[in-house]
């Protein structure tokens, strides 16, 4: 007799044991259930397989047709590029020109802007790319009664290669641009070749 209520005070201590453990699962389940799901994660602003950033600096040569008069100036040209994705960024740049028209008028111009900049994505030593920027450019000439400073909306279009260097950090860049501006009797078309390099981190 006292074997049999041994047996069942055990049997009985292994069956609330059990029942516990399955309404800790059941209530797990519920909760895990009850729980909404996880928000997904925002697209990243981050380029999966490039730097996000360029900074450049270069050299132009620049042809002006504008006001009846044409010259050329030599200038430096610095920009920021911030890429999206892999191909698309936005990019600001700052181009400073200095020239002359005779030996007693110089020619200063300047011109600043923002816009789109695609490229090619390519893993090897050369990436192609074009722009669009859209802008502001000013003309200073010193001979001030007949020319003197004059400034307009102004948009410049082109493109240009990369040659890799050190492993993509640096890169040395050619390019050649279309100026458009409306300073004078219509739109003056105004042309631009340059040379720089091209930090990416």
């Amino acid at each position: 007799m006292r074997k049999l209520c041994i047996l069942c005070a055990a049997l009985f201590c292994f069956s609330l044991t059990a029942s516990a453990q399955d309404s800790t699962a059941a209530f797990d389940a519920s909760a895990s259930a009850a729980d909404p799901a996880a928000p997904a994660a925002p697209a990243s602003l981050i380029p999966p397989d490039r730097d996000p950033w360029q900074i450049g600096v270069g050299f132009q040569y620049m042809q002006f047709h504008v006001l009846g008069q044409k010259f050329h100036d030599f200038g430096y040209q610095a920009g920021v590029t911030r890429y999206l994705n892999n191909w698309f960024a936005v990019e600001g740049t700052v181009i400073a020109g200095f020239g002359n028209i005779s030996s007693s008028v110089d020619a200063k111009s300047f011109f600043i802007g923002g816009g789109p900049h695609i490229t090619v994505l390519n893993t090897r030593r050369l990436e192609p790319w074009v722009h669009v920027i859209v802008g502001w450019e000013r003309f200073r000439f010193t001979q001030g009664e007949v020319l003197g400073a004059n400034s307009h909306a102004a948009f410049m279009a082109g493109g240009g290669l990369d040659y890799k260097i050190h492993g993509g950090r640096l890169s040395w860049r050619i390019q050649g641009d279309y100026l458009g501006t409306n300073l004078g009797p219509g739109l003056s078309n105004n042309y631009m070749v340059g040379t720089g390099f091209i930090f990416n981190f």
